[in-house]
């Protein structure tokens, strides 16, 4: 069984200078300024009653193996990227080490990535980040993410660059990743025809991969088919899109709700990973009254917190993935799964009719920003376009008619702002409906259809005089 290390042994192991130095420059890379020496006393202060510092991370025990696992797992996918001396995106190497190092200091020991994230390079930063920790301080995921090419060749190289990047001899949670397109008629070209799956079996079988799962993401049927290979190949665990909006309002978009996917899973007593427990950020910022709700209800609590909540009160749920770009959104994040409190019943109740049944009713693009469906081959933003307009309608700032009050501002506002995010030939106006992008979409959208439904919208817009 791994050692967790906590907060006050690591500053002792790493030294408090140094944790207060990197917490400075955390605070100064990613947060107002003001917050510098809040999060410089944070990291050495042994008392007081922020949870940052008083409280317990939340740990889950995985039965396999023992691994105590925080309930709160960091996601690897949304790092900050800047310009190399060639002007190439490339991550903020110093940025990941630091968040990296105040999630170890209050807890966080489990760290999911995968090759494809970050144009690429999120396995790499990630493997400096941990390189420089005690490798029983901390669990790592990562995936094969063989989508481009069923070729054994591919997958072998994905996998053996996993430990390369890593910086590591075996990789803790190794997934098969995005199951789902084509249920086991797709199981069977990426992984059984060309030998990969009799591979990693064998790899687990020599501890190099110290647990084997999948992350699904697909329809009823699809699911209940990989299920089935279980008894062939024996999943550890399950990755799976979770919260509480999907819990009983996914069907319309994938004919699979995040209730039927926990309930089948538990009773397969599998340890469960999840993702988008805030619905690619939907959830942390939702419609006005969605948001009003909520803090009549507790105004004291984030957003956010409302949502992971949810999904931690599930006891089926080994670790709950979010992908901590900033400083702030870490902190926030701690203090709900430090002393983690599961929801009430009557919590539950609330989020699942109320503000789930809310929520429904608006008519939003079920993006959450992966950017898989990118780069568009003609160019198109597809997520910036979906973001953008998500963002309208979540704040009521759609112009819906002549008959509204303020039409002509809103009007006005939505071209404008649409102008301002969306360079021109990078509008919705240029989708010319190759389709390309619709089998890259984890969340199944039909891109073109939305992509001409926000161009039709725009353009009536453009047309009406008033």
């Amino acid at each position: 069984m791994k050692k967790i290390i906590d907060r006050r042994e690591f500053l002792k192991k790493t030294g408090e200078g140094a944790a207060v130095a990197g917490a400075v420059a955390l605070a100064g890379a990613c947060a107002p300024k003001k917050t510098v020496e809040a999060v410089a006393a944070a990291a050495v202060k042994d008392e007081g009653g922020d949870p940052l510092e008083t409280g317990k991370m939340e740990l889950r025990t995985n039965p396999a193996n023992g691994d105590q696992v925080s309930l709160l797992g960091y996601g690897c996918m949304r790092f900050t990227m800047k310009k190399d001396s060639n002007g190439k995106d490339v991550v903020d190497q110093e940025n990941v080490n630091n968040l990296v190092d105040y999630a170890l200091a209050h807890g966080v020991n489990y760290f999911d990535t995968a090759p494809v994230y970050l144009q690429g390079q999120s396995e790499k930063a990630v493997g400096i980040a941990l390189k420089r920790h005690p490798r029983d301080s901390y669990f790592i995921a990562t995936k094969l993410s063989n989508f481009q090419s069923t070729d054994r060749k591919v997958a072998m190289q994905l996998y053996e660059n996993a430990f390369k990047n890593l910086q590591t001899d075996y990789i803790d949670y190794y997934l098969l990743h995005s199951l789902g397109s084509g249920g086991a008629e797709g199981f069977k070209k990426r992984f059984e025809d060309n030998g990969m799956i009799d591979f990693v079996l064998g790899e687990r079988e020599k501890g190099k991969i110290r647990q084997l799962g999948l992350s699904f993401h697909g329809n009823q049927e699809a699911f209940d088919e990989l299920m089935a290979l279980h008894e062939k190949y024996h999943w550890d665990f399950v990755q799976i899109q979770m919260n509480y909006f999907d819990w009983k309002h996914a069907d319309g978009r994938r004919n699979v709700n995040a209730e039927y996917l926990y309930q089948q899973l538990d009773k397969m007593e599998l340890p469960i990973v999840i993702m988008e427990p805030l619905q690619g950020g939907r959830l942390a910022r939702p419609a006005d009254s969605v948001a009003n709700m909520l803090k009549e209800r507790d105004p004291q609590a984030s957003l956010a917190s409302w949502a992971f909540r949810f999904v931690g009160s599930y006891p089926r749920i080994l670790t709950i993935l979010s992908g901590m770009v900033y400083l702030e959104h870490l902190q926030d994040n701690l203090r709900t799964f430090m002393d983690f409190k599961p929801l009430t019943e009557d919590e539950k109740t609330f989020l699942d009719t109320e503000v789930a049944g809310l929520m429904a009713n608006f008519p939003t693009v079920n993006c959450n920003d992966c950017k898989y469906c990118m780069p568009c081959p003609y160019g198109i933003d597809i997520p910036g376009i979906f973001m953008h307009y998500n963002e309208a309608v979540n704040h009521a700032r759609i112009a819906q008619s002549l008959e509204q009050e303020n039409y002509k501002e809103l009007k006005k506002a939505y071209i404008v702002s649409y102008d301002r995010a969306i360079p021109t030939l990078r509008q919705a106006d240029h989708c010319v409906g190759c389709k390309q992008c619709v089998p890259k979409c984890p969340q199944s959208i039909s891109i073109p259809r939305e992509l001409r439904r926000i161009d039709a919208y725009v353009e009536k817009l453009k047309q009406d005089t008033l």
